[in-house]
């Protein structure tokens, strides 16, 4: 079986977010830069359970410049076969995944793996915009998922409830929480990664459809304020009038 799985990069959560000429433009200066955790811990460490359990291979596929060879790296280290890299920077949801739908489409994978979302962008589109562009069914938010020859069993979260579906590949998946347990690389795997083959590809000609017009950071927090457990009117108060949740 051969699985296909979207890699992108985000800040490290620990990073100091800013944005420069006139909050336009995302800085990055100073910024550390790590696999999406969804893209590794759920896609890419479920499809390394897959092959390991069914044979195969895997390969990783990010969108984006030199300078995320070393994401891919890390990727590697985990236990991927592959990589590629469409040798274009990340525009848009809409242009990343039409770039990821033509190799995989040329390239006869079985599956497709994404993330849920990125941790920066919080999208959730590149999936479903993935699985229309190559006509494949999509399952959105799979929280499991089994093989038996080459029908998939998956489960995913409803309201009240657990959904389970069966579709046979090829398919297109993104993971959420309970697809897999995350893996710490090994040294052998980090030795490993330095050789594997990073194949970098030129993108295809399409539309970018959105433009990010400014970046704005959240209101700060305010300073916690003590009330007096025996005074139940200014809690009342403040909630009401300040917090505006009552």
């Amino acid at each position: 079986m051969k699985i296909l799985v979207c890699i992108s990069k985000s800040p490290d959560t620990t990073s100091k977010i800013a944005f420069s000429d006139g909050n336009t433009k995302f800085d990055e200066n100073g910024v550390q830069y790590i696999v999406n955790p969804y893209d590794e811990w759920y896609a890419l460490v479920r499809a390394l359970e897959l092959k390991e359990a069914n044979g195969g291979s895997v390969t990783i596929i990010t969108v984006g410049t030199a300078e995320d060879d070393a994401i891919m790296r890390k990727a590697l280290a985990i236990g991927a076969d592959d990589a590629v890299r469409i040798d274009m920077a990340a525009t848009d949801a809409f242009s990343v995944s039409m770039q990821i739908a033509e190799y995989a489409k040329s390239n006869g994978f079985d599956m497709v793996l994404t993330g849920k979302e990125t941790i920066n962008y919080n999208g959730s589109q590149v999936g479903a915009m993935i699985a229309e562009a190559m006509d494949l069914p999509f399952i959105s938010l799979a929280s499991k998922l089994e093989m038996n020859g080459s029908t998939a069993t998956l489960e995913t979260e409803i309201v009240g409830g657990v959904q389970i579906v069966e579709v046979n590949t090829p398919v297109v998946i993104s993971c959420a929480k309970g697809m897999a347990e995350q893996r710490i690389p090994n040294m052998r795997g980090i030795m490993a990664a330095r050789t594997k083959p990073l194949t970098v590809v030129s993108p295809t000609s399409n539309d970018v459809l959105t433009a990010f017009e400014t970046y704005s950071l959240p209101a700060a927090k305010t300073a916690c304020k003590m009330i007096d457990p025996e005074n139940m009117d200014e809690l009342v108060e403040l909630l009401h009038n300040e917090a505006k949740v009552i």
